[in-house]
């Protein structure tokens, strides 16, 4: 099993290492990977982290279909709706997430993509949601936020057709933020990730946290979520650092308290 974790000036790079089954999570994948993202939750020295996957070839293709389909399950697991929680299955991490995508982005791996902040992927990937054609639909948010990121017409065409689309589609359309070539990958990702460190941690998490509750709140409610948190901001060390260094004509250095 290898969900391979690197952590370097407050940038975590997580990997999918499973090039050999196109990254496709299994059991004990999907587990390794659930204990990444509580890491990047839980430690203070992670500030933004990368996902991307291993090879050239796939980002991710998901669930590991061999090992899942014949399965048995207890009713109760359906239930249990923290356990082994996933970035794209409801668990909340205020840091930002970038995903730097390899190569095909389907299914599972589109799902996990579309529960990213931001998006850089090389020419020649591919993105889809086929799961209609093998008589399923795209779980773990899949049908809900790819609705709420591309026009409706998009959005179902690429849920009901369970066809791909390719890098330059998915940039005119504003799901990937960047293509690049492949070598540049890596060191794109890590560049916006550093860029992201370097502001104030608290300030980012909070900025984070409410663009994505607007989606859930009446347009009132979230300008009086936002004053407050404003509040509590300017009452925080990371503030008064940016003052003194403003005056100082200096870059603050932050510690997110």
């Amino acid at each position: 099993m290898s969900i391979d974790f690197e952590l370097n000036e407050g940038v975590a790079l997580i990997t999918i290492n499973r090039p050999e089954r196109a990254n496709a999570l299994d059991a004990e994948h999907y587990a390794g990977l659930s204990a990444a993202w509580t890491r990047v939750r839980d430690d203070d020295a992670v500030r933004a982290a990368i996902v991307t996957g291993a090879g050239e070839k796939v980002f991710s293709a998901g669930a590991d279909l061999k090992s899942w389909v014949g399965r048995e399950r207890k009713l109760s697991d359906h239930w249990l709706t923290q356990k082994d929680p996933l970035l794209n299955r409801g668990l909340e991490i205020w840091k930002p997430v970038i995903a730097a995508i390899n190569g095909a982005c389907v299914g599972g791996g589109m799902t996990l993509m579309l529960a990213t902040d931001l998006r850089v992927a090389v020419k020649g990937s591919r993105f889809g949601l086929a799961e209609v054609k093998r008589g399923i639909v795209a779980a773990n948010g899949g049908t809900q936020r790819i609705i709420k990121q591309l026009p409706y017409a998009v959005a179902m065409e690429m849920l009901l057709l369970g066809e791909e689309i390719d890098a330059e589609t998915a940039l005119r359309w504003g799901l990937v933020n960047r293509v690049v070539e492949r070598d540049a990958l890596i060191p794109t990702a890590m560049e916006i990730a550093a860029r992201i460190s370097r502001n104030a941690p608290l300030a980012v998490q909070a900025a984070k946290e409410l663009a994505v509750r607007s989606y859930e709140l009446p347009l009132a409610d979230g300008l009086r979520l936002e004053q407050f948190v404003n509040l509590v901001l300017h009452g925080s060390e990371d503030t008064q650092r940016a003052k003194e260094a403003f005056a100082a004509k200096r870059r603050p250095d932050f510690e997110g308290n």
